[in-house]
């Protein structure tokens, strides 16, 4: 699952971020309620952990402009509020589930992905195809011509993003941002590696390369060469 986690905390938030990615789950992170309003208006999220108190605007008025925009996205609540009365505001602001803090990340865990179960996304959400190649966001299988293709998490993120953008040229600034998360050029030749090894993956056995390099440019994923 692909997830915002909006919290002013920054070491609460980056536990979560590291303990999301370990049990195998995609999360972006936002320190106050307009960031994360931005990013979730901005991009497509499987489901949302906004704290209720933050900076800017709360998480009860970013779940409300989201419900108020038609943003049907699951929403976990997490607050040090826990009175009943507490939980029900946020419940009624359009929240689809309150955790009280503290809590245990297991609980957290399994909260959302009772959340994404109840999610029926639609099939162009969970499944990707370029040519022979599939991506199955929900099993996490990759394909090509009917082949099993075994990929390490990040060469799997960094496909994911390719076909999220397929026929469109894929910078390497947006990689760095999407795929490991820099807001800054590391100024290493990681993306190339990476890019290298995933070429070699579903690439190098099949007739036809459908991933590309744009000089000057960065990275398509394309049945046309550009």
């Amino acid at each position: 699952m692909r997830l915002l986690v909006i919290e002013d905390d920054r070491e609460t938030a980056q536990f979560l971020q590291k303990a999301l990615r370990e049990s195998g789950h995609t999360a972006d992170l936002a320190g106050d309620g307009e960031t994360g309003l931005a990013m979730a208006q901005g991009a497509t999220y499987d489901a949302l952990i906004v704290d209720r108190m933050l900076p800017k605007l709360d998480g009860l008025t970013v779940v409300k402009t989201l419900r108020a925009e038609s943003n049907r996205t699951p929403v976990l609540i997490l607050s040090a509020l826990g009175d009943v009365d507490d939980r029900v505001k946020g419940l009624r602001a359009g929240g689809d589930d309150y955790l009280t803090k503290p809590y245990a990340f297991s609980e957290l865990l399994a909260r959302i992905e009772a959340l994404g179960r109840r999610v029926v996304p639609e099939e162009q959400e969970t499944r990707y195809a370029v040519g022979d190649l599939v991506l199955d966001r929900l099993s996490h299988r990759v394909t090509r011509g009917g082949e099993h293709i075994l990929l390490q998490p990040r060469e799997y993120r960094l496909l994911e993003y390719l076909m999220k953008n397929a026929g469109q040229v894929v910078t390497r600034t947006m990689l760095l941002e999407h795929v490991w998360d820099y807001h800054f050029d590391p100024q290493t030749n990681v993306i190339d590696v990476h890019v290298s090894r995933l070429r070699s993956k579903i690439d190098k056995t099949f007739d036809k390369p459908l991933l590309h390099t744009v000089r000057g440019a960065g990275y398509m994923i394309s049945e046309r060469a550009p």
